[in-house]
């Protein structure tokens, strides 16, 4: 996705582009600090950003296609652009990358390139360069509640292994949210937004400069009923036909509500940045029921409170940068009310008010990070870090009506604190890590990127990760590159150690699951106004963890079971034939194979087709359109169910800007011909839960009016 040029730049680009080609072969493609060498980068930054950088492949700004990984840039005029209100609007139009959602109250399921599993723990999310990943499920967490978009400044997409940098769960990607600060926060903006399914919330951006330092703050607050789409059956469907009963509550609506506020405040001086944030979620609800029996009533709550400081020292000694950075991160998930996982009369009447199971926890997280450039050897850049996770899974909480065995206890009972009774016990983890980085420029357009990280866990063992990326600038528009890197996924805290299930226990012998990718990149600037890239990748994965079938009185215990590999490919394209027209799409193609038994692992599209085209009618009215072809996605191997239908959205954005001084309106409808879209329910022997899929919003309108001073 390339940025909109002026009609100087246009004429400036076959210059910069020529600087850029020539310095970033000894630029920094590999480091937290933000110092570079100002003798290699004396491209002012706006000339820079007309060919877009990138710093989540190195944590440095590197031009987007010299990169050390296969990287994606949306920044927040692309956001406004596509009429998105939430980071999964966003993230579904990157290239190999699709948003498909669990049954755990829908939480979001980020699939890169055909790498799917139920709690979605391979694709790793940071904000501002540091993991947002609950030790207890090894994703976002399950009750995620969406994230708004007005305080993101840019998100930047790594589709590939990232472990060498970013250690654990950096497997098949990696999300960097980049949040707006002091630099990007001019005065105050207020605004209000009002929607389908009866949708509504407002936002404050607030930015002051006193003296060296610079504060900001952003407010966003929302408040939605959700999509009430049909459920046609349900898990409860299948034992009334079993049992004789009739307690489903299906047909019936998902349960989709939330309540989000979120805050952000940041300050910072010429050498230090604090930031601290809240992701507050209430009423938020189950979706499909836990249990994928209908639970209209059942809510959750959690809260994500962070705060990190770092400090640089530039050049503390001839040639050396170092930067050290401390951040806090504390979740929450509590139930609002008793979680019903089958409604009343379930199980022939042994539960007349349901069978009831209200899970909660709460966790702590701290990091300390130090990382260190040295530019003083000839044709080397060498970054070194170490740091530290320290976790504490510090509350575990349950009320439930049901014994281990599932028999009925005759009342809610809270068994919190029982270690025979409670889902899970409290446990901590601690985490140490080292890595080494050299980025050799051996030959006038020719760069080496290879590095090495060893992590340690407490509670698993250890893990090493090697990269190496060959950059080689063919010409002064084309860059060719050959990538290899090796990934790691951690094991959750519930997959080491969930035990009073009647269905899945864990395991304390659980190892790493590691992958190994290869791949190789070409782009090319043909002209100011032409971009295309085009990538090819391979990768295998082994180790990966499933809940398998056991014998004894709990049917399934996690292990690492299962062997995959996958290829396929992405094209991208930026074409702006005009000034006021801007043109973006992408094709992504893959396979991934399941080596047990030789067939496809399911549950993710082969092929996705995504473009969007923008038009300044006026220097006021912007229009853009944009449409997502998905296809069909095939089951795992032992699900006889016909593949999921593809299906193909249209979505439309009208903006005005300053249509009034410093006001700016917005209109946008999403999912225009309100097409019936699915995303693929998980199978269970011999019947799944939910056969005919999980829905999806239908058509959507969305209305927002800021206001700036």
């Amino acid at each position: 996705m390339q940025e909109r040029l002026s009609p100087l730049s246009r004429a400036l680009r076959p210059k910069v582009v020529s600087r850029v080609v020539a310095a970033v072969l000894c630029y920094s493609t590999s480091s937290i600090v933000v110092a570079a060498d100002d003798s290699l980068w004396d491209i002012p930054l706006e000339e820079l950003g007309q060919i877009r950088v990138v710093s989540i492949a190195s944590g440095t700004e590197t031009p987007l296609d010299k990169a050390a990984a296969i990287t994606s840039v949306i920044n927040a005029d692309d956001i406004a652009a596509m009429g998105a209100t939430d980071l999964d609007q966003v993230l579904e139009t990157v290239p190999g990358l699709h948003v498909n959602h669990s049954d755990q109250a829908f939480s979001p399921k980020y699939v890169f390139r055909g790498i799917t599993s139920s709690n979605n723990p391979q694709a790793l999310m940071l904000i501002n360069g540091i993991p947002v990943t609950t030790m207890m499920y090894g994703n976002r967490s399950n009750a995620w509640g969406g994230m708004p978009v007005k305080a993101i400044e840019r998100i930047e997409v790594i589709r590939g292994p990232g472990s060498a940098l970013y250690g654990a769960d950096a497997y098949s990607g990696v999300i960097n949210i980049i949040t707006k600060g002091p630099e990007s926060v001019d005065g105050q903006t207020i605004g209000g937004r009002v929607g389908s399914f009866d949708t509504r919330g407002g936002w404050l951006e607030s930015g002051h400069q006193i003296g060296d330092i610079g504060m900001s703050m952003i407010l966003e607050y929302q408040t939605t009923d959700g999509w009430r789409e049909t459920v046609e059956r349900d898990a409860q469907t299948n034992l009334d036909e079993m049992f004789g009963t009739s307690a489903s509550l299906a047909p019936g609506p998902v349960n989709t509500g939330v309540d989000q506020l979120d805050a952000r405040f940041e300050a910072g001086g010429e050498q230090w940045t604090f930031r601290a944030g809240l992701q507050d979620r209430s009423n938020l609800g189950t979706g499909p029921g836990v249990a994928q029996a209908l639970d209209p009533e059942g809510e959750f709550s959690s809260r994500r409170i962070n705060a990190d400081f770092g400090y640089r020292w530039p050049d503390i000694v001839d040639s050396l940068d170092v930067e050290a950075r401390i951040s806090y991160f504390n979740i929450t998930q509590e139930p609002e009310n008793d979680i019903v996982l089958y409604p009343p009369g379930a199980f022939s009447g042994d539960f007349p008010e349901g069978l009831i199971g209200s899970p909660g926890y709460k966790e702590n997280q701290a990091r300390f990070d130090l990382s260190a450039i040295y530019r003083g050897f000839t044709n080397h850049r060498i970054h070194t870090g170490v740091g530290g996770l320290w976790a504490d899974l510090y509350e575990v909480t349950e009320r439930k009506n049901f014994n281990p065995d599932f028999s009925p206890k005759g009342r809610v009972v809270d068994v919190s604190g029982d270690p025979t009774e409670v889902w899970m016990p409290e446990e901590d983890r601690n985490n140490y890590y080292v890595f080494v980085q050299d980025e050799w420029q051996f030959a006038q357009n020719w760069q080496l990127v290879s590095g090495i990280r060893f992590d340690d866990y407490s509670d698993f063992g250890n893990a090493v990760n090697p990269r190496a990326a060959l950059i080689w600038a063919t010409t002064d528009t084309i860059t060719t590159k050959l990538l290899y890197g090796r990934a790691f996924r951690a094991p959750s805290l519930n997959e080491l150690y969930v035990a009073n299930n009647p269905v899945t226990m864990g395991n304390t012998d659980l190892g790493a699951e590691t992958i190994d990718t290869f791949e190789i990149a070409v782009s090319h600037q043909l002209n100011a106004q032409l971009f295309y890239g085009i990538n090819l990748f391979y990768y295998e994965i082994d180790d990966l963890i499933t809940a398998v079938a056991v014998t004894g009185p709990v049917s399934q215990e996690y292990r690492n079971s299962e062997e995959r590999t996958g290829h396929g490919g992405e094209i991208e394209l930026s074409y702006s034939p005009v000034d006021e027209v801007k043109l973006t799409a992408n094709y992504a193609y893959q396979k991934s194979t399941d080596e047990r038994n030789n067939s496809g692992v399911g549950e993710a599209p082969n092929h996705q087709l995504y473009g969007r085209m923008e038009w300044s009618v006026s220097p006021i009215w912007k229009l853009a359109t944009q449409v997502n072809w998905v296809g069909e996605q095939k089951r795992v191997a032992s699900d006889p169910r016909s593949p999921v239908d593809d299906y193909a959205t249209v979505d439309l954005t009208l903006r005005a800007v300053d249509v009034l001084p410093d006001w700016t309106l917005s209109f946008a409808v999403k999912n225009l011909f309100d097409e019936d879209v699915r995303d693929p329910s998980p199978y269970a022997d011999p019947v799944p839960a939910i056969p005919n899929d999980f829905p999806m919003p239908r058509r959507q309108v969305v209305g927002e009016l800021q206001y700036r001073f």
